[in-house]
């Protein structure tokens, strides 16, 4: 299926120097000189892609912007402008933008990121097409993850710091390095895990030290501040970061410039960083326990890693995955799962998260002897679940358990369990859900599984 983009500028010259530059098999190009003759074109074709200049007579681009999340929100926009700072173009991205590019415009520059959106536009094409996403690591077809994966790509050309928070096990890890492959950085990918580093050592670590400098220091040793320029510092756990120590690196962030511990010469850097907790740093900074001009210097770009829980359709594609993976790293025939194994993994409630299901399921890859997992095979602690299920779960899972009724039979129960809940909360879900003791995105990717939408 071919994709459609529009391009928005008052100089002719622009117009002609873009679409020739961005030509290529499957993709159809629409011009205009005018915002509105582009609102016309964008209500007709509704485009994957809109690319305006910011400067226009008729409408600026961000009044265009705006237009369009009105008209059509699935279309990306970029902006493109000859006065650019990083502060506007994440000002620009908050407010909707997909990019933000500055003039002139290597031709280079300009495919590589008009194609990346080009390319996950087909990704999004595919996706409703019934076909699974991976990004950079990720896996998910859910919409929070789809919003997310579209913000690390939204993001990672222009910002210089960024504060990832989620529960322990969402992978902000995996999220962290997207957005540095992401960014196009030539530098490495450094890591520091702020929990497993005593107080004392913080200074060295970050910022290397001199010989002499303290007991042991036998010699100069740069730190991971260095060692990451032109490219990414990420500091995982940073709640856990003494208060001493975040003055100074807030100054890092600040002056681009670090001080090895023992020497009065400052030295530039170049690095982003990339900050990632699970803890609530609004209340820690309610709390005095972490700096408040730091939280705001990081958290000018903030992404939220959702749960599992807020993810339930993910399960199946992260289930697949993780059993296609194990079964290659184990060399096992394991094709896959029956379902009422996978009806415990879908009333577990997973407070580990991602990695919960990653360690269950290598479990029962390892322990698997046919060709598919069954319940047997799940650790004790997903078999028992981390909560108890609704009374009505509770009896079909007893019933699987006790009984020699089929995979097939089962499902049939389950579909009839979730039809009587809807059918007495009157079709009101989050009624339904509550009474199936389930979370609402559980029910409906339930609803979507037996035909009940």
């Amino acid at each position: 299926m071919d994709i459609s983009i529009v391009i928005v500028d008052d100089n002719p010259g622009s117009l002609e120097l873009l679409s020739t530059a961005l030509a290529r098999d499957g993709l159809v190009i629409h011009t205009a000189s005018r915002p509105g003759a582009a609102l016309e074109l964008i209500r007709q074709h509704r485009p994957a892609l809109v690319l305006t200049d910011l400067v226009m007579p008729e409408m600026t681009g961000l009044e265009l912007l705006s237009r369009v999340m009105e008209i059509a929100p699935a279309t990306d926009v970029v902006l493109m402008t000859a006065h650019y700072t990083t502060e506007t173009a994440v000002e620009a991205i908050r407010k909707g933008a997909a990019d933000y590019l500055e003039k002139p415009i290597r031709l280079a520059v300009l495919r590589e990121r008009v194609g990346r959106l080009i390319d996950d536009a087909r990704r999004r094409q595919a996706l409703a097409a019934g076909g699974t996403r991976e990004f950079e690591g990720l896996i998910g077809s859910s919409p929070r993850m789809g919003e997310m994966f579209a913000k690390i790509r939204r993001i990672a050309p222009h910002y210089r710091s960024a504060l990832i928070q989620g529960a322990t096990g969402t992978g902000k890890d995996l999220v962290a390095r997207a957005l540095h492959t992401q960014s196009g950085v030539k530098g490495q990918y450094v890591v520091l895990n702020c929990s497993a580093v005593v107080e004392t050592l913080f200074e060295s670590e970050l910022f290397g030290h001199v010989k002499g400098a303290f007991t042991g220091a036998d010699r100069d040793k740069p730190g991971l501040f260095e060692a990451a320029t032109e490219g990414t510092l990420f500091l995982d756990e940073i709640g856990d970061m003494p208060l001493a120590t975040q003055s100074k690196l807030l100054r890092a962030l600040q002056n681009q410039e670090i001080q090895r511990v023992g020497s009065l010469q400052t030295r530039k850097v170049n690095v982003r960083v990339v900050a990632a907790t699970h803890r609530n740093l609004r209340q820690a900074v309610a709390d005095r326990q972490f700096r408040e001009d730091l939280y705001y210097r990081l958290a000018m770009v903030e992404i939220q890693v959702p749960s599992l829980a807020d993810r339930t359709e993910d399960i199946p594609l992260l289930t697949r995955h993780f059993i296609d993976s194990f079964a290659k790293q184990y060399r096992k025939d394991i094709r896959g799962i029956t379902t009422r194994a996978r009806l415990v993994l879908d009333r577990h409630a997973w407070p580990g998260n991602v990695r919960e299901l990653e360690n269950a399921l290598g479990h029962a890859c390892m322990m698997a002897e046919g060709e598919e997992i069954d319940v047997g095979d799940l650790p004790p602690a997903i078999i028992g679940g981390a909560l108890a299920p609704a009374p009505d779960i509770a009896m079909a899972a007893a019933a699987a358990r006790h009984t020699a009724d089929s995979d097939a039979s089962l499902a049939d129960h389950e579909r009839q369990l979730v039809a009587n809940a809807l059918e007495r909360a009157k079709g009101n879900q989050s009624r339904a859900a509550r009474a199936l003791g389930i979370g609402r995105d559980a029910l409906r990717y339930k609803m979507k599984k037996y035909g009940l939408l």
